[in-house]
């Protein structure tokens, strides 16, 4: 398994091995129930001319006690004090390829968590039509990184949510801090955020370290 420092967001593609970057540590989703949605997408050449999955496992669940503790520090760090923390999603990467001439394969897995510090509300309308204006230039570089960007069977692109939201100062186009979602899973996670901003004790406790089974 690949292991990456700290940072907030999504995954990126490195030279001989798949590198992901995310707001936690590496997770392994080997125990408990099945998360809540799960996105695969199709298998894509890498710098190395290997190739590369990703997949996407959905929460939302309650933040390991280490997500909370890092969300504590970087709530602290910014002079904000934590109010909660959503771990919102793992990203898997598999990568195959071969390396010294022999079949090879290498992959990691990553949590994409928000810290739900005390920041002050913003104007999000402006932010959303920054959005809105970049969007489909935003989903036609994911496509060329990961595939198509997900849509429902038949119907529409599936939601980009922020995962640092607009309504409290996040980015409306950096690509770390964006996720397409299933639309049942983006209206649970625009439930769950005021509740984690309040305070809500679901938020607040402590959760296992894997919540869900591949």
């Amino acid at each position: 398994m690949i292991r990456e420092p700290e940072a907030r967001g999504a995954v990126w593609l490195a030279a001989s091995a798949l590198v992901l970057v995310a707001c936690g540590s590496a997770t392994v989703g080997s125990v408990g129930p099945p998360a809540s949605a799960k996105w695969t997408g199709p298998a894509v050449p890498s710098p190395d001319g290997g190739h590369v999955t990703t997949s996407i496992y959905y929460g939302p669940w309650s933040c390991s006690a280490d997500f909370m503790t890092r969300c504590e520090r970087r709530c602290a760090a910014a002079g904000r004090l934590l109010q909660g923390c959503i771990w919102l999603a793992d990203i898997k990467g598999d990568w195959s390829g071969r390396f010294l001439g022999l079949p090879a394969a290498a992959g990691g897995r990553l949590a994409i968590t928000h810290c739900c510090c005390d920041y002050p509300e913003t104007d999000g309308a402006a932010s959303r039509r920054i959005w809105n204006n970049a969007r489909r230039g935003f989903r036609n570089q994911w496509a060329e990184e990961f595939g198509a960007w997900p849509r429902v069977p038949g119907g529409d692109m599936w939601p980009g949510h922020h995962i640092h939201d607009l309504l409290h100062g996040g980015d409306p186009v950096a690509r770390a801090n964006l996720l397409p979602v299933p639309p049942e899973i983006h209206e649970t996670i625009n439930t769950v955020y005021p509740q984690c901003y309040a305070g809500d004790v679901r938020w607040r406790t402590i959760g296992p370290d894997r919540p869900y089974s591949d």
